[in-house]
């Protein structure tokens, strides 16, 4: 096969340091706009990003030129760098270090999408911590609680 051709929907997920409350109504949409445009920029479309006030959630394509663990340095790296320039408590701001990752099956995107959409309305019902865990234990994957949160 001469052509590498790939379509790899990945849904992410990461919180704040500690879980802070950071991401208010006055700064998310423009926050989701500019990790739109980093993800843009490093060719990984974005699909839909939102989250809620201590956490975000992005699903995007991945780019067949750069790695995941590359592709949320530079998202974290510059978003956090952009927040801190927003002043106030926004100077003090971190993304934890570690995230989710999860594949999403091209006929699954709009349910992902939903999701993510409905984010306000998910957490009145459901802490991130609990549906995070949720994640973890619909996918299968091997996790120490000691080690989940930072």
């Amino acid at each position: 096969m001469s052509q590498s051709l790939t379509k790899l929907y990945v849904h992410i997920v990461f919180s704040t340091k500690n879980h802070v409350a950071f991401i208010d109504e006055n700064i998310a949409s423009e926050l989701y706009s500019y990790i739109g445009g980093i993800l843009n920029k490093l060719e990984c479309p974005p699909i839909k990003i939102g989250g809620y006030h201590d956490h975000i959630h992005i699903l995007c394509c991945l780019s067949k030129k750069i790695t995941l663990i590359k592709l949320l340095q530079e998202i974290k790296q510059s978003s956090s760098k952009w927040m801190k320039t927003k002043g106030g408590k926004l100077q003090n701001f971190f993304w934890q270090d570690g995230y989710g990752a999860f594949t999403v099956s091209p006929f699954h995107t709009e349910n992902i999408i939903s999701y993510i959409e409905n984010q306000p309305e998910h957490h009145r019902k459901i802490s991130f911590k609990d549906e995070y865990i949720e994640f973890l234990d619909e996918c299968g994957i091997d996790y120490d609680l000691r080690y989940v949160w930072d």
